[in-house]
């Protein structure tokens, strides 16, 4: 893409606006769910039910995700996206006038699909249009947006939802809204050129790091499992400790993407300095300190701490992966191996339900966030020893 197009300010702020979709996909209902598993009560295993909701569209995000990649290397990225927006807004509303809990599953099903598509679609064509710094300022700009929209669609869906909680539902006809935009102001790139070697770490020549490829992968999954226990449990955990209502979670859970979304924005500069590895440690010790603070418990304002800490972690990890792995990955490859970042990001979103439910269940919430705290510190000493000194030049 030419550098008008790609610097032009509807072309970014469509870029930014439609990676906001993929936070809503599941966070926007989070403060529903107490009041979903009340009004379906009378469902067999509605309280596992309800929490799936939250994560259902992460698996088909993460099995989705792999197939976008490939479409999207061999046809092109805009007309992929504009199917996946239209979707989203139908899929993702569906709950506004859906009775029955299966079909609600269903559309959010639909929702992970078209998230798949609009994740990967959005973060490849940034790493197609900018290269070398300006890559890694806009994607610490993405991760910014993504958090900011979550502080807004977490705060507005927590109030609406006091309401009633089928009125989150509407928050994703927004994609509707987006259509035009990408449509008008996005262009397909140009792909499979040379690159001046200056200006990424590798040339397309290079052997695509596998080692790298899968360590990322694999911090993706861990660290949202661990991530993913804010929204999912967070809301029952602070009912059960203040008999907080539904916009109360709703902002105690947006404090920790708003830290995110500042973290985030000091990604250019922080990289200027740190390695690779330095960013991953630095953001698994904040995520253990933050799930600390949080398992303490009381008073509310220790945990809205720990919820600031561990989110201004999480804003270090996604464009610390998505830079690292761009830095690396020949063009031919850029979408594939994009959409493997995807994927193992919402698949740990929905694992993590999955386990952590049956522990909160044994243990209790608050040594389940202790649990978690401790692990992240594990993660840290591993990002800070071992990948420091195992992988190549100790720069990833």
């Amino acid at each position: 893409m030419n550098k008008t197009n790609s610097s032009s300010i509807f072309t970014k702020a469509t870029l930014l606006l439609v990676s906001t979709l993929t936070v809503m996909s599941g966070a926007t209902i989070a403060p529903s769910l107490p009041a979903m598993r009340e009004y379906f009560s009378n469902v067999q295993n509605a309280d596992y039910l309800v929490k799936l909701a939250l994560t259902l569209p992460a698996l088909f995000i993460a099995l989705g995700a792999p197939l976008v990649g490939i479409i999207i290397d061999k046809l092109g990225r805009k007309p992929l996206l504009i199917v996946a927006l239209i979707l989203y807004g139908i899929a993702g509303s569906s709950g506004l006038i859906l009775n029955d809990l299966t079909l609600i599953l269903v559309g959010r099903a639909l929702l992970g699909i078209s998230v798949a598509g609009i994740m990967t679609t959005a973060t490849t064509l940034i790493a197609d249009y900018y290269i070398g710094a300006a890559r890694a300022q806009f994607l610490g700009l993405q991760a910014a947006f993504m958090g900011l929209g979550g502080v807004f669609f977490l705060s507005f869906g927590g109030f609406i939802a006091d309401q009633n909680w089928r009125y989150p539902f509407a928050i994703y006809l927004f994609s509707l809204l987006l259509v035009p935009c990408a449509l008008s102001f996005l262009v397909e790139p140009e792909r499979h050129q040379p690159i001046n070697p200056n200006q990424e770490i590798v040339t397309e020549t290079q052997k695509l790091p596998i080692k790298l490829v899968i360590i990322t992968y694999g911090i993706g999954i861990l660290t949202q499992i661990v991530f993913y226990l804010i929204p999912v449990q967070l809301p029952f955990y602070l009912k059960q400790l203040f008999n907080a209502g539904a916009s109360q979670s709703g902002i105690a859970i947006a404090l920790a993407t708003l830290l995110s979304a500042m973290a985030s924005l000091l990604y250019r500069e922080i990289k200027a300095k740190l390695s690779f590895t330095a960013i991953y440690g630095i953001a698994f010790l904040n995520m253990g300190i933050g799930y600390y603070f949080i398992s303490i418990g009381k008073p509310y304002l220790i945990i809205l701490l720990g919820l600031g800490i561990a989110g201004s972690g999480l804003g270090l990890l996604m464009p610390n992966m998505n830079f690292c792995l761009t830095s690396v990955t020949p063009d031919a490859m850029r979408g594939k191996i994009i959409s493997g970042v995807t994927t193992s990001l919402f698949l740990g979103q929905f694992l993590s339900p999955l386990l952590s439910q049956p522990l909160s269940v044994k243990v209790g919430l608050a040594n389940t966030y202790a649990f978690a705290g401790g692990f992240m510190f594990v993660l840290a000493v591993m990002a800070l020893i071992t990948l420091y000194y195992n992988l190549h030049d100790g720069k990833i």
